[in-house]
């Protein structure tokens, strides 16, 4: 994969009017490089890692991002993960700043994986990416999830499925 690109997200399918239908399809075992990446950064509060208020802070996030035009279009990725219990940090791709947005840049190389199921199997997936990203890196330690569409839309869609993504260099 080219510096800074993910798959293609294709976002074509939309019958929910909220989120597309994920495509799998080239998101499996991919290498990711990323050299100051542009991302807006965003928190939500979470109950024993249980997220309370995901849907008005991603709202607000993707509203500001399409406001300023800064949607990477084809290349959108929302890199999520749990910093405490009670807080997770999450990673909008833009392609400019995003004006009311905390900004941050990521750089690294990564590993994807595609996982399907429910969002109660994310502890079992953390430990796979682990454990994969270790293989190449014994000091790894930052695992990334993309959660790919909402409850409601995995279940209008039926299947739900989340990419995990791990730093290794």
């Amino acid at each position: 994969m080219r510096t800074n690109e993910t798959p293609h997200y294709d976002a074509s399918v939309n019958t929910t009017g909220c989120c597309p239908k994920f495509n799998p399809g080239g998101w499996d075992d991919q290498e990711l490089h990323f050299t100051d990446k542009p991302f807006v950064r965003a928190t939500t509060h979470s109950v024993m890692h249980v997220p309370v208020n995901m849907g008005s802070v991603f709202a607000r996030a993707s509203e500001h991002i399409d406001d300023a035009g800064a949607s990477a279009e084809g290349q959108y990725i929302v890199l999520s993960r749990d910093l405490s219990p009670w807080t997770s940090e999450h990673l909008f791709s833009i392609s400019k700043a995003v004006p009311g947005e905390e900004m941050t840049t990521l750089t690294g190389d990564f590993i994807t994986k595609v996982f399907e199921g429910a969002f109660e199997q994310v502890r079992g997936w953390h430990e796979e990416m682990l454990e994969l990203a270790r293989q190449r890196n014994p000091k790894a330690a930052d695992v990334y999830f993309f959660y790919t569409t909402c409850p409601k839309c995995a279940a209008a869609y039926g299947k739900n499925y989340v990419v995990g993504v791990a730093k290794i260099a």
